[in-house]
């Protein structure tokens, strides 16, 4: 497996100061591969740091702000899928998984796992880099848009509450339910543009820009997997209802709720 990560020239330039910097978290047991992927996001202006397990990852996490983790698929003991799991129920840090598997049934469990992203290995570094410049600024886009001048705090539907800043749903008993990070962009995009019809292409668009290809036979079960958590029936849905042949709207108002 060949990691083409050739120096040009310095590429450090003027040095940022360290809270301006974004803080990415290499998780992989291979230390050749966390080595060179260190090194070359160091030569693009990133501050990495690495783990080989879960064990140190949750350690890194508690000890440094870390603003995104590349989170191998196959690690000994508790692998990707378990440990993204895991950290969606307690976090929002954004999650690329980075795996050795190319079926895009494997692509698919990673992203209802919970993983914003996913890089197939053998990969040039500048793509996982765009990958990684491109979660962060989505994930950025979504966080101003709720902090713009009327300051959303929570949207309203259908006896369900979206908490903006929790990032967590709660359901009409007021049980807080925990949101993936794809689940929480996917129902804010509905939110923002309630009985509307939406195709998959613009739901990929919107959750996925540029790299939207890569997911396309993703969008049904992401909606699916919503489904299971905010309908009584997912066979009969009065929330996200499915417009045969055109795709999906949110069939509800909403209400949301400023400070």
């Amino acid at each position: 497996m060949e990691y083409h990560l050739e120096r040009k020239g310095s590429q450090l330039g003027t040095l940022l100061a360290d809270d301006q910097v974004t803080h990415v978290l290499i998780v992989d047991d291979d230390d050749d591969i966390r080595s060179l992927l260190s090194d070359f996001l160091e030569r693009n202006h990133l501050i990495a740091f690495q783990a080989t397990d879960g064990e140190a990852m949750r350690k890194m996490i508690l000890s440094h702000r870390i603003d995104l983790i590349v989170l191998d698929l196959n690690l000994p003991g508790e692998d990707g899928l378990s440990l993204c799991s895991q950290l969606r129920a307690s976090s929002n840090i954004p999650i690329i998984m980075l795996t050795a598997k190319s079926d895009p049934i494997d692509r698919i469990v990673g992203l209802e796992t919970g993983a914003d992203d996913y890089v197939c290995k053998p990969f040039e570094p500048l793509e996982l880099l765009s990958r990684i410049r491109s979660v962060l600024r989505r994930t950025q886009q979504l966080g101003n848009s709720s902090t713009k001048t009327t300051e959303a705090i929570k949207m309203h539907f259908a006896d369900w509450v979206l908490d903006l800043t929790a990032r967590h749903l709660l359901d009409p008993q007021g049980v807080i339910i925990s949101l993936s990070g794809a689940e929480f962009r996917l129902l804010k995009m509905f939110l923002d543009r309630p009985n509307r019809i939406l195709n998959r292409d613009q739901i990929m668009d919107q959750m996925h820009g540029r790299d939207a290809s890569a997911f396309d036979r993703s969008i049904d079960l992401q909606v699916s997997r919503l489904r299971q958590k905010i309908e009584l029936d997912q066979k009969s849905p009065t929330i996200i209802k499915t417009v045969r042949n055109e795709g999906y709207i949110l069939a509800t108002t909403v209400k949301v709720e400023t400070r």
